[in-house]
């Protein structure tokens, strides 16, 4: 069980990842936007990335944590489920019960459900049903009560497909890259691993290249995509956004 202030209050944005700097890739800018609206924002790291060439658990965590500054985030916390090895087991769906229940967010951002990395979806298959067994009355975790998010998005910017949605974080850019490379074991200038690893600047070329590409799409400098398994709501079709020419 995570530590949580005394007076800590129900998120309104929950982003779940695999591994530290996973936000930051995929959903950085919209967190960052959501708190700069004055929403209260959260990342739950499942792993420390104890299996990655470079850095160390304790190292990468204490990065996650200066990056979640840049983020504006309300809270962070990692869960030190073993990296590499996640697996939905009952243990670790009532681990994340547990935490969903204590930390009540209305939304929830999860990895999308297919990827290379076999920790990326099994955090989205393993958070997703965690999500919906939170909310039922008869499993008992405690003294928790019962809660269930009112919607579960999906960050797709690594994968093929058509995005539902993309989020405009035309003036959030910058500083989310700013929190991408304050995981500094990851990202400085090393030996270890340095074939495996681009340089900085390249790795801001890349990013900024895929920003490019889905805010393209929505008319706008630089965009994060995002995916939902049900249909869409529109109740007004005068004011929607995007131009059709």
């Amino acid at each position: 069980m995570l530590d949580l202030p005394d007076d800590f209050q129900p998120l309104d944005l929950l982003a779940i990842a695999a591994h530290p700097d996973d936000v930051e890739q995929t959903c950085g800018g919209t967190m960052l936007r959501m708190a700069e609206m004055g929403y209260r924002t959260g990342v739950l790291d499942m792993t420390a990335g104890d299996m990655g060439t470079r850095g160390t658990p304790a190292a990468r965590v204490e990065e996650s944590l200066a990056a979640g500054r840049q983020l504006r985030l309300a809270w962070r916390g990692n869960l030190r489920f073993p990296d590499a090895r996640l697996d939905n087991s009952l243990p670790a769906r009532m681990t994340m019960v547990g935490e969903m229940r204590r930390l009540r967010p209305r939304v929830v951002i999860l990895p999308y459900w297919e990827g290379r990395h076999p920790d990326h979806y099994k955090t989205a298959e393993l958070a997703y049903e965690a999500c919906f067994l939170s909310g039922l009355a008869k499993i008992d975790e405690g003294e928790s009560k019962p809660h269930r998010p009112f919607k579960v998005l999906y960050a797709s910017q690594y994968a093929n497909v058509t995005p539902a949605f993309v989020v405009d974080i035309s003036a959030q850019f910058e500083r989310r890259m700013q929190a991408l490379l304050a995981y500094e074991s990851q990202y400085g200038e090393q030996d270890d691993g340095s074939g495996l690893f681009p340089k900085r600047e390249e790795i801001r070329e890349r990013l900024a290249a895929v920003a490019r590409f889905y805010g393209n799409l929505i008319g706008v400098r630089y965009g994060e995509p995002f995916v939902v398994k049900e249909m869409m709501r529109v109740d007004d079709v005068v004011a929607m956004g995007v131009r059709s020419f």
